[in-house]
């Protein structure tokens, strides 16, 4: 049943902005709901859609659902997390953001300004052409929003940091409805909150991003036989833990478990931010066999690589972890995931998979004290996990959201043993269960709090927000 505070809400927004609201049946409303990333999210149902075309639009939303008691909502960028209720909301207010899509550089190409609404692979194909491009995320269709915001993951990180890192200046509408900008001389604290802090202080409808120089890049992938698993978790360990890391590496390496034949298949993505095909850092990784005889590696642009395909909506969830660089603690955490997984009786629509990516502190300690994170140098080297299940049969969720916590658990307490488990949580890789605030320590907790209680004393972000991760005040 919907509130009334709902209907309420929806009614005056549409008096107030017209045809940029939309409700269940009309077309934008759709397109809307079919652009989520998983299921789970798809399945929500909005009382209506609000689509702003600027940041005077979002603030007269702002304005609105704040009058109106009990008027949840939900913001979405381009929806591609995949719990319920991160970026859409039952019977409540969605706020789409899709139509801020527009970039721009300024006259010396130094700063890239990015309305957050826009997904990536946008952004690279406008910046192509001036041979810039900006530290953003890895798969195109996500959005610029909410991978910032949550610190943010590239293929140049190793350059340049999180993504978070290269932002100068956010464009932000507070929960007053003020349109305010976050930067080092103006709200300097909440320009530290929003590098890594989530949706938690107001919603950013622009972000101006520090340039990076691009050449063409090497992509590709990699399939290999889960016979080598040693070998290659070895190799990426190696990778990860190098005393000089090669600044151009960005590799995902992913073990993917088949339900029906109880096997693992090993897919690496190696990217290298240099025309080279076979960069030296590679060399363990390519000398272990290959499953497929032909090579998928190619040199291409930064939006060729990042356009990848849609593809159907199933449900998903994601989980994550971070470890250290350690061959040996990698290969008894897929040993113990292995003995996990097979203990299981799994259906057949479930894949599950994990997948480990260096974290060296040449990454993480260009934003060191600078963004909200927690994450410095003397964590030392380490691997993100995002571990994750898809699935197609909604008879198949319950096992598939329990199966996730379960392995992990048992792989955090392996590496807790041996003192390799690192107390970082990935927010962007997160499920809604982890405590992702508390893992960038308390100092950092603290100072979010303190940032939430000045810029939203009303507490709007944290009651009538209630996708993502919370602040727990």
């Amino acid at each position: 049943m919907v509130s009334s505070s709902a209907i309420s809400c929806c009614s005056e927004l549409f008096g107030a902005l017209g045809s940029k609201v939309s409700f269940a049946g009309d077309l934008k409303y759709n397109q809307t709901e079919t652009s989520y990333w998983s299921e789970q999210e798809a399945l929500l149902k909005p009382r209506c859609v609000v689509h702003p075309e600027t940041s005077v639009d979002v603030a007269r939303f702002v304005s609105i659902v704040t009058g109106i008691a009990n008027c949840n909502f939900a913001v979405k960028t381009q929806g591609h997390a995949p719990a319920a209720g991160a970026a859409n909301i039952q019977d409540g207010i969605t706020l789409d953001l899709t139509l801020l899509n527009t970039t721009r550089l300024n006259e010396d190409h130094s700063i890239a300004s990015v309305e957050a609404g826009s997904a990536w692979v946008d952004v690279y194909r406008t910046l192509n052409p001036s041979n810039k491009t900006v530290n953003g995320g890895r798969n195109g269709a996500v959005g610029v929003g909410g991978v910032t915001l949550g610190g943010g993951i590239s293929y140049y990180s190793p350059q340049v940091g999180w993504t978070c890192d290269t932002v100068v200046n956010f464009e932000v509408v507070l929960a007053s409805s003020e349109v305010v900008n976050a930067n080092r001389t103006s709200n300097p604290d909440l320009f530290r909150a929003l590098k890594g802090g989530g949706n938690n202080f107001g919603i950013v409808t622009r972000i101006d991003f520090e340039t990076v120089d691009i050449v063409e890049v090497r992509g590709g992938h990699l399939f290999q036989s889960a016979d080598y698993v040693d070998s290659i978790l070895t190799a990426i360990a190696n990778i990860a833990a190098a005393e000089e890391y090669d600044i151009h590496a960005s590799i995902v390496t992913s073990c993917i478990f088949n339900a029906a034949s109880k096997e693992w298949t090993i897919l690496s993505i190696p990217i290298y931010t240099l025309p080279e095909f076979n960069p030296p850092v590679y060399d363990e990784l390519f000398s272990i066999p290959n499953i497929t005889t032909e090579s998928t590696a190619s040199i291409v642009n930064i939006s060729t690589l990042t356009a990848e395909p849609p593809i159907a909506q199933v449900y998903q969830t994601f989980l994550t972890s971070t470890y250290a660089a350690s061959s040996e603690l990698l290969i008894d955490l897929f040993n113990v995931a292995n003995a996990t997984v097979n203990s299981m009786q799994v259906p057949a629509d479930v894949t599950w998979s994990m997948s480990f990516e260096p974290l060296p502190t040449i990454f993480t300690e260009k934003g060191e004290g600078k963004n909200v994170l927690g994450t410095s140098k003397a964590d030392g080297n380490g691997v993100i996990l995002l571990a994750g299940a898809s699935w197609s049969d909604p008879s198949s969720t319950g096992f598939a959201q329990a199966m996730g916590p379960k392995i992990v658990e048992i792989m955090d307490h392996t590496a807790a043993k041996v003192g390799g488990l690192h107390r970082f949580k990935y927010l962007n890789y997160a499920d809604p269960r982890q405590d992702v605030i508390g893992s960038y320590g308390e100092s950092n907790r603290a100072f979010l709090r303190t940032t939430s209680r000045k810029y939203d004393p009303q507490g709007v972000f944290q009651e009538r927000v209630p996708g993502s991760f919370k602040l727990d005040l």
